[in-house]
């Protein structure tokens, strides 16, 4: 059986957001899920135990809005096969741009790196490490969005993430929920993968 691994991040659940999509939760039974990395911004109790309900494993790193859980750690690293996997909300970081989640990365030595705090979904490769962002979990605004000046609004995709790590190689799902031009909504699901690089051996 599959060890599959939840990341998910961003919920604000209630400030921002009523509850995670029903359309998910029926993905997201109890005994499918191995772990869960939760990018903060986990702010209600309920939530909490509803991912605690989809797997016991639970780990969770401090959002900006995680104000009363002051012994959360800012970051966390695991392993799973050959690949550490480190992860974080973000709100340390300077921005998003590659070369700064490379720093991160090198920093906490891990091969993949997830960060949150964005509220879009984003994955890439870049100098042999792979960098992934599940985006909002509830479509939960955000704050750079709250505070524009009403151009070019759009609205948050919610989305969450499902690696599957064997050996070196990871296959991570990406979930997303999209509304046709009825409004129809949907779960749009995506399949990306990683392979770790081998460091050469000598003769």
């Amino acid at each position: 059986m599959a060890f599959l691994i939840l990341v998910i991040g961003d919920l604000h659940i209630p400030d921002r957001a009523l509850d995670i999509p029903a359309k998910f939760k029926k993905l997201l039974a109890p005994g499918k899920i191995s772990q869960t990395l939760c990018l903060g911004n986990l702010t209600d109790k309920s939530t909490y135990e509803y991912l605690r309900s989809i797997s016991p494993d639970l780990k969770i790193v401090k959002g900006r809005m995680d104000v009363e859980a002051t012994s959360l750690p800012l970051t966390q690293v695991v392993t799973h096969g050959g690949v550490r996997i480190g992860f974080l909300e973000g709100f340390t970081l300077v921005s998003s741009e590659p070369d700064l989640l490379l720093a991160e990365a090198n920093k906490l030595d891990v091969d993949v790196l997830c960060w949150g705090g964005t509220h879009k979904f984003e994955c890439f490769e870049y100098m042999d490490k792979f960098f992934i962002n599940p985006g909002t979990a509830t479509g939960a605004f955000s704050a750079d969005w709250a505070d524009g000046d009403g151009e070019g609004e759009e609205e948050m995709v919610p989305s969450f993430c499902l690696m599957d790590v064997q050996g070196i190689s990871l296959t991570l799902y990406v979930y997303q929920l999209r509304k046709d031009a009825n409004g129809v909504e949907n779960v749009a699901v995506e399949k990306v993968t990683y392979t770790k690089p081998v460091e050469p051996t000598g003769p």
